[in-house]
Parts: structure tokens; C-alpha cells; sequence
């Protein structure tokens, strides 16, 4: 009987709209009580049974999918009923409502241990604590469907989950390829050794000749560069890419792998997407390749060649699959503004993104053909994943728009205390907008955008 009701009202589909909205309205009611205004998920008090709608779990679950994660665990938190309906929900892997991107930043303030996501939907910051290593003691090196990917200062690295708070230790660094470590005379690690070797149009460069040995400092710059985490469809694990610096190599491994494999013979990457088994990764030259990780021996296929020269000018490159089929290639610029007279004055300067192209890979001519116009979609370039979202899913977001964030890794890096390039780009006229003036977020670690998720690695690891 309850599953005919859920049936009709998810045909008619006005009221079931009609009874989330309620929904929505008594939670957000809630969130605005002041004893709750530091916005920690999961901290509502109990309602009044008798205020509650009186719905059948089945029709209840149905309701509670289709809201963010924000108002779900609101609502897990009201009262059982709810609570329990949330449990089916999570427990049966029915809750697949894409989530808005938020912007994933720490607080000196809040403390060093706590996280803090603003939401694009609802314009607002939610703050989480999280486990050890104190979250703005590492560095953020990647972000890809809900998990962050960090190093803290001695080169560990982490798979971090800061929705449901669940972390897991990488393979150790000193199981790449070409990385030896230092010990002093307590056997502790104090530097690493980086051997790294590439060939590019028969000349051999070597890490050699930019200073190999790494100091504490630099350590994280030199051993990794950007990080990516894909569900690998032949084994349903999580598979983590990082591009290693100095020469844009692959390293990959998967969660609960005790070591990293490396790729040696290509290097330049810049940029990863994943689909339909294949990673796709994109050079500084605009050339696409195709790797198949899931054998003994990792496969690369050539399905574009270069289409810029090295001179053609200081870019980010991105790549994605586009919602409608289409291979993109994302092209960021960006210039320094000096705000002193001395360029030596690292402090003083400010990265502004200057243009944003969007280019058609057209894999049988191997040419770009410029995109003018995204229509009704919206793009999120940065230190993570590369997305195209089209905007009747996600409301609250500007078509035709670019939001970005910082991705240089000398600047994020390197220098702590400038401020950083963060905003919403108009591809129509190129345009630029603060996301929010004044800016909520500190300037370490450089914020990225995060998809919220629930998933969790036990459930991934029992696979």
C-alpha cells in the first residue's frame, strides 16, 4: 500500500515537492536557533513529535533523497523516525542526489583541527572537526567526489572524507619510484632524494640538475604536484592519481595498496578524468592520452597530439567529459599584480585569473574547435577535480560560468600568506565576481571545491 502512495506521489511530483519544501522550512527554521550558529552538522536538538509530518518510512526515504546533505543530516537529527528513515536511506546506497560543489577552507580562528565547507547552495559555512594531523598543518593536493587528498609536513598522505570525517593513510612517498629518504642519526627521515628522470624530443632532463635533494620545506612541492581519486570500474576501489612533480609524471595506487606504481615514460601531465575504465590525461601541450591502469602493465594510447607549442603562453590546462559526450579542454590564464613597486616582494603579489577558453577535442581531426558558449552548464576548475554540472540540476549556480580557484602549485605552496585567486568567472564577457566580499576563508592551505559525499572507506574497502 505504502509503495502505490510513494508511486503516485512521485508521478504527480507536485507534492512530494510540496512536502519536502515543509521539510526544508521547519530544518532551516531550526539551523537559525542561536545556540547552533557555529553551524556544526549534526548538532540539532529534537522537535515535537507533534510538530513532525507523519509519513511511512518508504515515502519518508523517498523525501529525505532528495535533499543536500546539509538539511539530510539535519533531518537524520530531529527525531527518530527520521533518523531511522536516514539509516535505510544511507544503509541501502538509495541516497544519489548530486551535490552542489562547496568550497572547502580552514579558519585560524576555529582552530587547527577543524574544516570548514561553504556552501554555494545555501550561502553558508559549516565548520567540522577533523582527525589528526591538524587539518591546516597539511597541504590540500587534490580533491575528486567528496575526498580530499593531503600531505602534512612529513610527507604522509591521506584519503580525508571531511563530510563523514573518515581518513586513511596512502602508500608512503618512499615507495615512489626515484625517492630515497634521508635518515639523521635517530633513523629519523629529515630529507628525500628525488631521482626523477624524463625524455622530452630525445634530450634527458634530470631532478638532478634542479636541486634533488629536498629539504623539509620544499619536500612537498618536488614529490607531488595534484592528486585525483576515481572509482575504478573493474575493481570498484578507489584509485588515487597523483601528478608528481618536477617533470608532471604519474604515480597511482589504490586505497589499501601498500606501495605506489609509476608511470615513467610520458611526463607534462597536467590535468586527469576517468571514464568508462580509462584515465584520461591531458599535457601542457594540449596532447591527450589514454591509459588503461587495470593490468600488470599500465597502457598508454596517444588519442591527441600536441596542439600548442611551449611558447605559447603561461596556462592551466583541464580536461573533462563533458554531460553531453564532448572531450573539453578547460584553458586558464593568469597574470601577476604587483601591488608594490618591487617585484621581489612575493607578499605583494596577487594571482588574478585573466581569461577562461573552453575548447571541443575533436579526437578524429586531433584539433580544438572553441566553445563561445556553455548554455545552461557551469564549470569548477581548480586543485580538484575537473567538473561540468548543468545548471537545471544544481539551481543555485550561474550558467555559463567558471568558478576557480587557485591551482598554481609554486604559489599555493610556496607562498603562505598572499591572498588568494578565488571567484566566478563570466565566459560571456569575462567578467569576474567574489564568490563572497569580504572573503570567509583564510589563505592556508589554498581552499579547493569539494562535492560533498557519504561515502565512506569501509564500505568502498569491503568491495
Amino acid at each position: 500500500m505504502a509503495t502505490c502512495i510513494v508511486a503516485s506521489i512521485m508521478s504527480i511530483g507536485r507534492l512530494a515537492t510540496a512536502l519536502c519544501s515543509a521539510i526544508l522550512g521547519a530544518l532551516h527554521k531550526l539551523s537559525a536557533l542561536p545556540h547552533i550558529e557555529e553551524e556544526h552538522v549534526g548538532v540539532l536538538p529534537s522537535m515535537v513529535e507533534a510538530e513532525l509530518p507523519h509519513l511511512p518510512e518508504d515515502l519518508l526515504v523517498q523525501i529525505l533523497s532528495r535533499l543536500e546533505i546539509p538539511d539530510l543530516l539535519r533531518a537524520s537529527s530531529v527525531c527518530s523516525s527520521w533518523h531511522s528513515a536516514y539509516t535505510t536511506l544511507h544503509s541501502l546506497g538509495q541516497y544519489k542526489r548530486h551535490q552542489t560543489p562547496c568550497l572547502f577552507y580552514t579558519s585560524e580562528s576555529a582552530g587547527k583541527n577543524v574544516g570548514c565547507i561553504y556552501s554555494l547552495a545555501e550561502q553558508r559555512t559549516y565548520k567540522i572537526t577533523l582527525p589528526d594531523p591538524p587539518i591546516r598543518d597539511r597541504y590540500l593536493i587534490g580533491s575528486s567526489d567528496g575526498w580530499l587528498v593531503t600531505i602534512d609536513d612529513k610527507c604522509e598522505m591521506h584519503l580525508l572524507n571531511p563530510v563523514t570525517r573518515e581518513q586513511m593513510a596512502l602508500p608512503p612517498v618512499i615507495t615512489m619510484e626515484q625517492v630515497n629518504p634521508t635518515y639523521d642519526e635517530s633513523g629519523a627521515i629529515v630529507k628525500y632524494e628525488n631521482r626523477s628522470q624524463f625524455w622530452h624530443d630525445g634530450v634527458m632532463f634530470s631532478s638532478r640538475s634542479m636541486g634533488s635533494i629536498i629539504s623539509p620545506r620544499w619536500q612537498q612541492l618536488f614529490l607531488t604536484g595534484r592528486a585525483f581519486v576515481f572509482s575504478e570500474t573493474s575493481t570498484g576501489k578507489l584509485l588515487v592519481v597523483l601528478i608528481r612533480n618536477p617533470f608532471g609524471q604519474l604515480s597511482f595506487a589504490r586505497v589499501g595498496d601498500d606501495e605506489w606504481d609509476y608511470l615513467p615514460e610520458y611526463g607534462r601531465y597536467e590535468d586527469c578524468t576517468y571514464k568508462d575504465g580509462l584515465l584520461y590525461a591531458v599535457t601542457t601541450l594540449g596532447e591527450i592520452h589514454a591509459i588503461d591502469l587495470s593490468g600488470p602493465i599500465a597502457m598508454v594510447k596517444v588519442v591527441m597530439g600536441k596542439v600548442m607549442d611551449i611558447g605559447d603562453g603561461d596556462r592551466n590546462t583541464y580536461i573533462l567529459h563533458a554531460p553531453w559526450g564532448d572531450v573539453l579542454q578547460i584553458w586558464k590564464t593568469e597574470e601577476d599584480d604587483y601591488i608594490h613597486p618591487s617585484e621581489d616582494d612575493y607578499d605583494a603579489i596577487l594571482k588574478n585569473t585573466a581569461s577562461i577558453e573552453v575548447y571541443k577535442s575533436d579526437l578524429v581531426e586531433e584539433k580544438l574547435v572553441k566553445i563561445n558558449r556553455l548554455q545552461d552548464h557551469v564549470l569548477f576548475v581548480g586543485h580538484n577535480q575537473t567538473l561540468c554540472l548543468r545548471t537545471e540540476e544544481f539551481p543555485s549556480l550561474k550558467a555559463n560560468h567558471a568558478y576557480f580557484t587557485d591551482d598554481s602549485q609554486n604559489w599555493i605552496t610556496e607562498f603562505k600568506n598572499n591572498r588568494r585567486d578565488i571567484g566566478v568567472f563570466n565566459l560571456e564577457d569575462n567578467s569576474r565576481d567574489e564568490l563572497v566580499s569580504p572573503q570567509l576563508w583564510s589563505n592556508w592551505p589554498s581552499p579547493v571545491w569539494i562535492t560533498p559525499s557519504l561515502a565512506k572507506l569501509n564500505l568502498i574497502l569491503d568491495m
